[in-house]
């Protein structure tokens, strides 16, 4: 028999991303319709090995649903990452009267979520959040399209420096293992080139992509690169490499960093938040545990945590074709 429970725990993990907030606004108010305790739990792991907790309720929760960030704070914790670290934490839970726990992050979160579950038979359900887009199971993490709103944005506006000088633009985004963020949001920004993780474009092809552009007339071009992308050790290195093989490029390098972790949640985000946040109670009320929810095909599902974490995202193939020809 599947324990009762009458206090949800939420925390969020690892890096901020926008929708966060969100997701908690629908956990707490999820654990109020069912008329259960929710319990917020600071700077994720770490507030749970110092029992950081403080009761919330559906009006602590007002006005955060448009807010960037957590207020629940994040922490990266070594210490749980450790026997003891994971014990003080469950012993933190048990004095507080905390039956399940609702953890927003990635496959960090998810990871030590997992492991918890398994130690302690302690109910986890996991929310991913994490704008890389990067966990299987799901065709969007919370803040993923947000970023991608941030970086179409940003990219408009270097487009604008970028003809009125002609100069090549290397506009480095977010995606350290996968490519999603620069894929979509170069071709949303007519990117005449699009470097990601998972396509080894190399050296020789860069080369010539621009020097066709040149010559079809193009005077300024925006070439998208992800962090995470193998073809130069860094996007400085790139630059260099091109301005000593096309000198007639003044190259420029934007790397947009941390601003697209940041702002407010679009439409999208915030509605996914709350459909993930209320699923994640509503399976844990059911007896559910160890699992994401996610979206797939528009429809909420459940994928065990295990497969989330260990499950390798695709590139979209349509994608990379439609990439090519808009490139022309």
């Amino acid at each position: 028999m599947p324990k009762t429970i009458k206090k949800v725990g939420v925390l969020t993990s690892g890096g901020d991303s926008p929708g966060m907030n969100a997701a908690i606004r629908a956990v707490v108010r999820t654990c109020a319709y069912h008329n259960i305790e929710c319990i917020g739990i600071y700077r994720g792991y770490q507030g749970m090995i110092e029992g950081d907790f403080k009761e919330m309720g559906p009006r602590s929760v007002n006005n955060i649903v448009n807010k960037g960030g957590t207020v629940l704070k994040s922490a990266r914790s070594l210490e749980f990452r450790t026997p003891e670290g994971r014990k003080k934490a469950h012993d933190h839970l048990v004095k507080a009267g905390i039956d399940a726990l609702v953890v927003i992050g990635g496959d960090g979160t998810f990871t030590g979520g997992m492991i918890f579950n398994t130690e302690f038979d302690f109910p986890v359900m996991g929310i991913p959040g994490t704008i890389d887009n990067d966990i299987f199971g799901t065709s969007h993490t919370l803040g993923y399209d947000t970023a991608l709103n941030t970086v179409v944005e940003v990219i408009d506006k270097i487009r604008d420096t970028a003809s009125s000088h002609n100069r090549l633009f290397f506009v480095e985004v977010m995606g350290r293992d996968a490519g999603h963020i620069a894929l979509n949001a170069g071709i949303g920004a007519g990117a005449e080139e699009i470097l990601i993780p998972e396509e080894d474009l190399g050296l020789d092809r860069l080369l010539e992509s621009l020097q066709k552009s040149k010559a079809s007339g193009k005077s300024s071009s925006i070439v998208v690169i992800a962090e995470g992308d193998k073809i130069g050790k860094n996007v400085f290195e790139l630059k260099d490499y091109v301005e000593a093989n096309l000198p007639e490029y003044d190259v420029r390098v934007s790397v947009l960093g941390h601003m697209q972790r940041g702002g407010s949640p679009s439409c999208f985000d915030r509605v996914l938040a709350s459909r993930l946040g209320v699923k994640a109670v509503e399976s844990l009320l059911e007896g559910k545990s160890n699992y994401m929810v996610g979206l797939q095909n528009d429809a909420i599902s459940l994928t065990p945590l295990e497969q989330a974490i260990k499950g390798k995202t695709e590139i979209d193939r349509e994608l990379l074709r439609v990439s090519d020809i808009m490139s022309t």
